[in-house]
Formats: C-alpha cells, structure tokens, sequence
C-alpha cells in the first residue's frame, strides 16, 4: 500500500475522532476518543519520522530545499 495513501486515511481518522471527541458527553467517552487520537498521532508520527529520515540520508543531495 502506498505510504501517502496510509497518512491521508490517517489524518482523515484523527479529524474524524477529533470530531467525535467534541461530541462525547461523558468522560468516559472523551478519554476513549483522547485515546484513539493519541494513538493515531503516534502512528503518523512514526511515517513522518521515516520521512525526515529518507531526508537526512539523500545521497543526492544537492544542497536545495527539496520543496
């Protein structure tokens, strides 16, 4: 699968938990929703590090900014 393609749903899951979160009643159900956006963020945190790993690493580095 591609890995643009697994931050995109990603980032569209945290939305959406953010969303829900907003929406709890109980705080029992915030802290699920705190949960499920914590974990999320770490999962794109680890795509993100790989990222700016590749970055650091480029042999072809010309000395520009990449974007």
């Amino acid at each position: 699968m591609d890995p643009e393609k697994i931050m995109d749903g990603i980032s569209k899951e945290i939305f959406v938990a953010l969303k829900a979160m907003g929406k709890a009643k109980t705080p029992e159900e915030k802290l699920m929703h705190s949960k499920t956006v914590k974990n999320l963020c770490d999962s794109l945190g680890v795509f993100l590090g790989l990222i700016g790993d590749i970055i650091q690493h480029d042999d072809d580095d010309d000395g520009s900014i990449p974007f």
